[in-house]
């Protein structure tokens, strides 16, 4: 990780705790609903894309909350483009839909799995993600979330899909 990436981490392990609540207080009065949109991107070589954001600890799946007025669809391309400079070549496939309690009471995520991509141009580290790469199944950083973990191995055929993030 980088100087940058290690200064942003102790600034997150700081405010997270403070920004999280704000920011879902936020959300429920401007949204009826939560809803977000992730990318697990798959290379040739069977390897996953990942991101470190600067305002939540772990690696994740790239992706984002779906703006009013955009479709989830929308949602995932500019959310890839923006966080690791990847363009769908085809279709991304659905994966599932699921709820996220562990956020709020309203939150649900939508993942979808892309096989045929290109990144348009090496991703940079930026004030929301301060880390990024392709990591193999065995290979995934110790601090891979949990739910990041288990949408993986839902994919890769290892284990049921579950309607719970």
């Amino acid at each position: 990780m980088t100087e940058r990436a290690t200064i942003f981490e102790r600034v997150r392990q700081v405010f997270e705790p403070a920004i999280r609540p704000i920011m879902h207080t936020y959300w429920r009065f401007s949204r009826g609903l939560t809803l977000g949109v992730r990318g697990l991107c798959l290379d040739e070589a069977s390897r996953i894309f990942l991101v470190k954001h600067s305002y939540v600890s772990g690696w994740h799946l790239p992706g984002g909350g779906v703006e009013p007025g955009e479709t989830v669809l929308d949602a995932l391309i500019r959310e890839l483009a923006e966080e690791g400079n990847i363009e769908p070549t085809a279709p991304p496939m659905l994966h599932g839909v699921f709820y996220n309690s562990r956020v709020s009471r309203r939150d649900h995520v939508v993942v979808f799995v892309l096989r045929d991509f290109r990144q348009t141009a090496a991703p940079v580290a930026t004030h929301e993600i301060i880390a990024h790469g392709f990591f193999k199944l065995d290979e995934l950083p110790n601090d891979t979330t949990a739910a990041t973990r288990a949408r993986i191995i839902e994919v890769m055929g290892r284990a049921p899909v579950s309607e719970r993030w």
